[in-house]
């Protein structure tokens, strides 16, 4: 099963993908894709998107133990 850590955490986070978009002045759209893994982001806009949900870089790649 293939998992997008990006979508999951935007809900552990109780955020949406519009909320991100406009956190990092992004397209919805391109959110969308990056949720729906039909693209990645850079790993510039990673660290700004792991900023964005106070999460660790790591946590958005794979899910990690100290994550639960």
């Amino acid at each position: 099963m293939e998992l997008n850590r990006l979508k999951v955490v935007l809900v552990e986070k109780k955020r949406t993908g519009k909320w991100l978009a406009e956190k990092l002045g992004k397209n919805e759209a391109t959110v969308s894709r990056w949720c729906t893994n039909e693209s990645q982001p850079s790993l510039e806009t990673l660290f700004a998107i792991a900023k964005a949900l106070n999460v660790e870089v790591r946590g958005l790649i794979a899910e990690t133990k100290n994550m639960k």
